[in-house]
């Protein structure tokens, strides 16, 4: 389990990062955006291999690109 803190968002948690029980073969850890950190962003959420791919992932959606 782990979680995303932005210094944009005033050090609050921006995501979350988690094993799923339910998940795509392969790819069991799930990353999700905190609600209210979700508006006019697009993926809200996915999955990934390894536990820092799904943080690159969740940080990646975050950002403003």
């Amino acid at each position: 389990l782990g979680l995303l803190r932005s210094k944009q968002a005033g050090g609050l948690v921006a995501g979350r990062i988690f094993r799923a029980n339910a998940a795509p073969v392969g790819s069991p850890w799930m990353w999700a955006l905190a609600f209210g950190h979700h508006e006019d962003r697009t993926p809200t959420h996915g999955y990934a291999e390894t536990r820092e791919a799904a943080m690159a992932a969740c940080a990646k959606s975050w950002r403003w690109e």
